[in-house]
Formats: structure tokens, sequence, C-alpha cells
């Protein structure tokens, strides 16, 4: 596609204006309360009247201009062209942010979006940071807003977090295409926000202690002289008083800071026996709990309970230091206020949002890369529902990584290592998203190829780009052996640490996704096809050029609803549309199999509004585990979560395609329609990875996930790292793939007709 430069436009008599240079997070007037030139400024901006786009932030910005042909309302738009030559980053926006000066409980971002040969996506986006970064978020990237379209209004919605201290929000363009934005509003529980009751949020003594905002005052070679075991003992106790201690549950002590008070002292000492005395001796300072009445009592049955018989180890702790810790854990307050987490309504996973990232140090210094650790591995103890499926013992993780903390000279060996640290709990959530570029291999560029891995082979499954992709000489079913001489399987064994995965299978998905990527230029590959060996050179190219999508799912192209015979019904679920459940049902009433295609991501949440019509009686499919605010580490069971029947209910086969790409929301749809009526899960196992997820924050402003509730099956029956597992075990060859043959739908359908299907003889002529 070529560039719709500024030059081109004014060629074709189009006013444009090409934008002034910007600062990324400009921070506009305070929207309550403001002067009226103010307000009157931010209304200019949002509607694209301004002058220029001088309040704009975002970027790059010879991808950003005014444009007056066509635009919504008033003489100006915003724009954003992109033809593939900008590689880094992958995508444009336009951005404003503004404090958070108002309170409500719904943020909404409003705005009208013209596109003209997207290729990515694109959307209005709306994001809230908090003293730990991002609290909420979302870009519109699931609703697949692409192609060629007219004006259109969009809204993002997001609950108003009550730790939101600035609110990010504007349009982007990710890949190829050209988009118009214009008429932004920012509302406030449907009024405009700079008529929402004002917000003034009052600092807590956490925040009023700013001794370490400069650094922590550890220096790199004392901590790498330390003895691992000893800052081990620290981080453990550190995590334990932090959950525990009523006063800094109670937010009267930052924990962090009192971190670095201590830390110097316990670098300094010599032995294991000086060690404890000076954390004996600072736990002294903070204070001993008062008596309670009553204290928490351990609940009856819990599903997980936390592992504290090492507080009453004497000859590790010694017997001071334990007697502290046992009176400590014996004085549980009741309360389910803590500062540091709390629990989101209504569903149960962990809220950190009170954490903070330290987001002004790219790389923290000793001091607070070892508060990273510290953090994460805590959480994890106390907050992961699943802690009790890691591989090998937890508590040698904490001395491995304390040992290696301060080996971490630069921003990436740092986020690298919190990556690594990430996947030790075999997680499919857990990962620096925002960072994923340091996996290996790394490089702005990658082969125009699709790879899945296939009975245990990289296969050439299709095209991220329908030129460039064939160009390479590589053909569908190309077995892929070597890349620059190096097997593929080596590099699967090389890259495993980094790779953070519930199962194998998943973690195969996402190494697939990334197999040819490096730097641009010229890579050998050989293998195998149908016709024999192959050995070729390829060209790898700007990953912004091509289709991120594909590959991404694994359901048949064309529209969300297809009758594929008289007998067949299907429906994908990266593009179902909830309000128009009733239309498919009724297009699918005379067929007796309904194909639910979900190797993909569920484009909205559609568990209840199409599962009530699988079931003919209330049916339960799920129940959770969350966690005891008051038992920290303890993990209890929920109530089942049901379906209720709602007419009309499909009678046929109801056939449910699940594989790797199958993750979270996706899972749980799942275990809700195999609940159903005549139902059948076909396929392969999914990513293992169910339950609301839960931010980490960590310093150097970067954050991890993780699975944030417990998901099992009514009777108790775990998902996590199992994942969905199928009725019928389908999984597709190489030659189908050479055959480009749906195999798994196949042969499901095949199974509940008791008679051979094949796609392509059904297919309805064209």
């Amino acid at each position: 596609m070529p560039l719709h430069c500024v030059r081109a436009e004014q060629g074709k008599g189009t006013a444009t204006r090409a934008i002034l240079p910007l600062a990324l997070g400009v921070v506009l007037a305070a929207l309550n309360g403001a002067p009226a030139a103010a307000q009157e400024e931010l209304a200019a901006l949002l509607s694209f009247e301004a002058p220029d786009l001088s309040g704009w932030s975002g970027g790059p910005r010879e991808t950003m201009s005014l444009d007056s042909v066509g635009a919504h309302g008033g003489r100006w738009s915003g724009r954003i062209d992109r033809d593939g030559t900008q590689s880094d980053p992958a995508f444009s926006t336009f951005t404003l942010s503004v404090p958070r000066t108002f309170a409500g409980g719904t943020l909404e971002l409003r705005g009208w979006l013209r596109t003209e040969d997207v290729e990515g996506f694109a959307g209005l986006w709306l994001r809230q940071d908090g003293p730990s970064g991002m609290l909420e978020f979302d870009n519109m990237g699931t609703r697949n807003l692409a192609g060629t379209t007219d004006w259109a209004e969009y809204t993002i919605s997001l609950p108003l977090h009550d730790d939101a201290e600035s609110v990010y929000f504007g349009a982007l363009l990710v890949g190829e295409g050209t988009i118009w934005v214009d008429d932004l509003e920012l509302i406030v529980d449907g009024g405009p926000a700079s008529e929402a009751r004002p917000f003034t949020r009052v600092p807590s003594p956490v925040e009023l202690d700013t001794a370490f905002d400069n650094g922590s005052g550890v220096r790199e070679r004392d901590l790498a002289a330390a003895d691992p075991e000893h800052l081990a003992l620290l981080g453990r106790i550190w995590g334990f008083v932090k959950y525990h201690h009523p006063r800094v549950r109670a937010g009267e002590v930052n924990w962090d800071y009192e971190l670095f008070r201590v830390l110097p002292s316990v670098l300094a000492a010599t032995d294991g026996r000086e060690v404890r005395t000076v954390i004996s001796d600072w736990l002294t300072r903070l204070g001993s709990p008062s008596p309670c009445a009553p204290c928490a009592e351990p609940p009856v049955a819990p599903h997980l309970a936390p592992d504290i018989d090492w507080i009453r180890d004497r000859d590790v702790l010694g017997d001071p230091l334990s007697d502290e810790l046992q009176l400590l854990h014996a004085r549980r307050p009741t309360t389910r206020e803590h500062h540091y987490l709390g629990q989101v309504d209504g569903i149960g996973n962990p809220d950190f949002g009170t954490e903070s990232s330290y987001p002004s140090q790219d790389l923290p210094d000793a001091g607070f890369r070892l508060l990273a650790l510290y953090r994460f591995w805590n959480i994890i103890e106390y907050w992961f529902p699943y802690r009790d499926l890691i591989a090998g013992a937890w508590e040698d993780v904490l001395v491995e990584f304390a040992s290696r903390v301060a080996e971490t000279n630069t921003v990436d060996e740092y986020r690298l290592l919190m990556i690594e640290l990430s996947a030790r709990i075999d997680d499919t959530h857990a990962n620096v998203w925002a960072h994923l570029d340091l996996q290996p291999p790394r490089g702005p560029a990658e082969l125009p190829i699709v790879v899945r891995f296939v009975e245990g082979q990289a296969v050439v499954t299709g095209y991220k780009h329908s030129d460039l992709g064939p160009a390479t000489g590589l053909q569908v079913g190309d077995v892929i052996e070597y890349l620059d001489d190096r097997a593929v399987a080596d590099l699967v064994r090389e890259w495993r640490p980094w790779y953070s995965a519930s199962n194998q299978p998943t973690r195969l998905r996402d190494m697939a996704l990334k197999l040819t990527r490096g730097e641009p230029g010229n890579v050998r590959v050989s293998g195998r096809r149908a016709g024999g060996a192959f050995e070729l050179v390829a060209e790898r190219v700007g990953s912004s050029r091509l289709d991120q999508r594909a590959g991404r799912t694994g359901d048949l192209a064309g529209e969300a609803f297809q009758l594929l015979s008289e007998d067949v019904a299907y429906l994908k679920l990266s593009s179902v549309a909830s309000a128009d459940v009733d239309s498919y049902l009724a297009r699918a009433a005379d067929a007796s199999v309904l194909v639910v295609d979900i190797r993909n991501y569920p484009r909205e949440f559609v568990v209840f509004t199409l599962g009530r019509h699988l079931v003919s009686e209330h049916t339960e499919f799920a129940r959770f585990t969350v966690g005891d605010l008051t038992n920290p580490g303890t993990f209890l069971w929920t109530p089942p979560v049901a379906l209720e029947p709602r007419e009309p209910t499909f009678g046929g086969r109801v056939v449910i395609l699940v594989n790797e790409l199958s993750i979270s929301q996706a899972e749980y749809t799942a275990m809700a329609f195999r609940a159903g009526l005549n139902a059948l899960v076909a396929g392969s196992v999914t990513a293992g990875a169910d339950g609301n997820v839960s931010g980490i924050p960590l310093p150097g402003g970067i954050s991890s996930l993780i699975s944030g509730i417990g998901v099992f099956y009514p009777d108790r029956r775990p998902t996590q790292q199992i994942g969905i597992v199928p009725d019928l075990e389908v999984l597709p060859t190489i030659r189908g793939i050479r055959e480009g043959r749906d195999e798994v739908l196949e042969a499901a359908v095949s199974y509940v007709l008791g008679r051979e299907f094949r796609i392509a003889e059904n297919l309805p002529p064209a």
C-alpha cells in the first residue's frame, strides 16, 4: 500500500498539517476546576480543532497529521499513516494524558474512527496508571477493526480504579494502513469528565516515606558478595511479615523501604547467627502485634494451606526469631483490609495495584532488583493459586535468583531475568508481557511465514504476507529442521528457560510464533517437504510489515457463523457477537451438529449467553479457589458456577474444537459448553492456564502476570497445566496440512455423524 504522506495528499488538494515535535506523556491541566481556557483547549484537542498537534504525544511523529478532508465533525480530524517502513515500534498512536481529578465508578472513552486498508488493527485506547504502573487498559485489540470502514463511533469502558492517578488515551494503528480519528470524549458515569465529582487523593504513610526515592543505597559488589542463603532467609521473612504484621497490613510502614533499612546490616553480617540477630532486632523495632480477640482461625478443609512449618525451625532461625514469627502468625488479625493487596470485586483474584513499580529506574539499582525478586517470590508463595504445581522446591528458586540479581548489569539483562523468574511457575499467563521482544530469538525481522509444531516438527502452515511469504520459496507443509545450520530441536531446548507455559504444547506454540526472528537479511533454511529434502535462502523482513494475526487462530476463514452442510452448523468464537446468539441459533435450528470452534480467543464473553441454550436444566460446570486475606497462603473453595437453561435449546450434538491456542477464557468457555447436552470436546490439549489474571508490578516500571484464581471442574478436578483434555483427541498431521485440510474438524464431525465428513465436499457452491 502506498504511503499517504503529507506531500501526496496536498497534491490532491487535501489540507494537512505536519505534527510539531512532541514529548511523550504531556499532562494537561486538571479537568475539574480548571480555568475555562484550559477546558476549551482540551475540547479543541479532543476534536482535533486545535491550531496544531502540539498538545498530543505518541508517534512516531512522521506518521501523524491533521486532515481536513472528510472530518467527522468540524474541519479537522487526526490521521495516522503507516506503510510498513516503520518497524520500531510496530504501531503508531495519538496520546493524551490527564491527571485523575474526578471521582466515579466508570470511565469511558468515546470517539469516531475511519479506516482505509488497515492490515493489523485500529482502535481507541484507554489506560489508567497508579503508583504501580498500569491498572486498567483496553485498546480494542480483540474487536478486529481492520480493512476499510466508514466513520463509526466506538466506546471503551473501564472501571475507574481507586488507585488511578493518571489517565492516558487516544487512538492507535497497529501494522499498515490509514486511520482517521475525531470527536473524542472522556466520560465519567455517563457525563463529561469535566463535570464529574472532584477527587482528591490523600497520601498514605507509605507514600510519605521518601527516604529511598533516589535509590536503595545498596552496592552491587556488596550484594554479589553476600551469601545467597542469607539473602533468601531475609526475603522469606520479609514476605511473611509483609502479609501478616498488622502495621504493615495497615499501610503504616513503607515495607519496601524497610528492606533497604535492614539490608546493609544483613550484607555486613559475617555469619548466619549475626544475620538472625540483625533480622530479629529489626522486627523488634517494628513492634510485636497486639493481642487479638478474636484472632484469625485457619479454615476447615481449604483447597490449599500455607507452608508455615519453616517458622518453627529453630535450627535455621534460632529461638528469638522463631518465637517472633510464631507470635506474628498466631495474632493474625481478622480484618481483610491490606495496604499491599486487595481482591477484585465479584471475582476474588488478588489486586496488587498499590505496589509501586518505581518506573523512574529503567535499570533498578542492586537493592531494587533484590526487591523485585522478593516481591514476586512472596506473591507466588502466598497468592498464587497453583503454587502446589510448581516443579521443584520454590524456596530453592529464591536462593538461586538471590545469587543472580546482582549480575544483571543492563536493563535487558534485568528484564530477561524477570522473564525467566516468571517462567519458573509454569503458568502460561505469567510473563513480563511488555518485553517479550527480549526472548530468544531476538530481532525486528522474521520470515513471512506461519510456523506450528505438528508431529513434533516445525511446520510451515501459512504465510504472514500474501506475496512475500510464497516468495521465500517455502511451501505450506514444509518441515523446517535447520535455521542457519542450527537444529530447531537444539534451539527449542536452549530457549526453554525464557518461555513461560503451563504445558509443552503451549510452549512450542509460543516458540513457533518467534522461531524465524532475527535481524533483517537472509537466513539459510533446510528441512523436508513432500518431494524430499530442501535447502534455500530466504529473506527476513520487518515484523511490522506482516500480518501478526496469522496463525493466532486455528479456525475456518469466513463469517463467524457458517453452514458447512445441511447437517452441520459452524460457529467460531474469534469473531462471535453476543448480540447475534439468537440469530446463530435460528440458523442452526435444522442442523444435527453445531460445531463451536474455540481454537482461538473468544471475541466476546458468551459463556452464559450461548451456553444457556446448550443445557436443559441447571448445570454446574466449574468452581474456583480464591485466596483468604485473613490466612495468607490459604485458598478456599467457592460454590460451583452453573448454566441456567434458556429457550430455544439446541438439541443436536455440540462439537467443541480446542487446541493449544485455546487459553484462559477460551478454556473456561469450553468447560461450560462441555457440560451441555450431547457435547463432545475434540482436538488437542489446551494451554492449561485458566482463571482471571493479576498483574504484579515490579521495579523498573515493568510487570508480570499470574493466574489469580484457581479453576476446577465442579468435582474439583484440576485444569491448570493439564488443560481441557479432549474427549476425542485429534491431532493435525503434516500430510493434512499439505492437503489443506482441517483434520480436527472433519474427524470430529465424522465421529458424531457416524459417517465420513469432508468440508470441501459439503460446502455450498460459491
